[in-house]
């Protein structure tokens, strides 16, 4: 209520974020440039942790499907950062969430999107799924995207959370792992929704970006060599 008074968002929900993110061992780097002004994020998805990963680092608000809405802590923090909750199975509401998408957008608050639509392993990409990025035609400002590849490097495949595995299976692997966990935010370079066709440019032209990075960094790629500088997040 203090900061809805202010009309500032509060800070707590990134904080939160991206301390849970450090109590499951995960250490976050930055590669590239983050775009300093209204951005609408589109990253691929491996993993649950990705919600901790990006919140903490950007303070986006997140377009999730709704079953996240009622996992233990993650849906309550996700909840808490403004997240647009997606019922995949009612196609007739999808109207109304791309009005509510649109409404949320204009808060300034970074939009991050996993167009995928559920996690994958990693190794590749899913098709995106275009649907939702009706919201950016036309631009309702200044908005301009930013693809990112969540790389988590040679441990990717020990953390995807993929196929029939339950989520409580997932975490528990995951949080028993030993030995922290890094990953990468690679920040791609932005483009601008204006100079696409359609929603099916934004999500190839998304897609493409991603792709490619994830073939560049891969573990056992030559191009990892002469991987960018990263730039590690500073305590919370």
């Amino acid at each position: 209520m203090f900061w809805r008074a202010l009309r500032r968002r509060s800070p707590w929900p990134r904080r939160f974020l991206a301390l849970a993110a450090r109590a499951v061992g995960v250490r976050v780097q930055i590669a590239g440039q983050p775009h300093g002004g209204d951005m609408f994020l589109l990253a691929n998805h491996v993993s649950w942790i990705d919600i901790l990963v990006m919140g903490g680092a950007t303070g986006a608000a997140f377009v999730a499907h709704d079953g996240i809405a009622r996992w233990p802590i993650v849906g309550w923090l996700a909840a808490q950062n403004n997240t647009l909750f997606v019922a995949r199975e009612r196609r007739g509401a999808l109207s109304g969430q791309i009005d509510a998408l649109r409404a949320a957008m204009l808060g300034h608050q970074p939009v991050a999107l996993f167009p995928e639509g559920t996690t994958s392993d990693g190794s590749g990409l899913l098709p995106f799924k275009p649907s939702l990025l009706a919201v950016l035609l036309p631009p309702p400002r200044a908005v301009l995207i930013q693809p990112v590849h969540i790389d988590y490097g040679v441990t990717t495949a020990a953390i995807a959370w993929h196929g029939d595995e339950p989520a409580g299976t997932n975490a528990w692997r995951v949080l028993g792992r030993k030995g922290r966990l890094d990953v990468m935010l690679r920040f791609l370079a932005p483009f601008d929704p204006a100079d696409c066709a359609d929603r099916k440019v934004i999500a190839a032209t998304a897609r493409d970006a991603i792709a490619a990075s994830i073939a560049q960094n891969a573990p056992d790629s030559a191009a990892t060599q002469h991987r960018p500088s990263a730039t590690p997040l500073p305590p919370v």
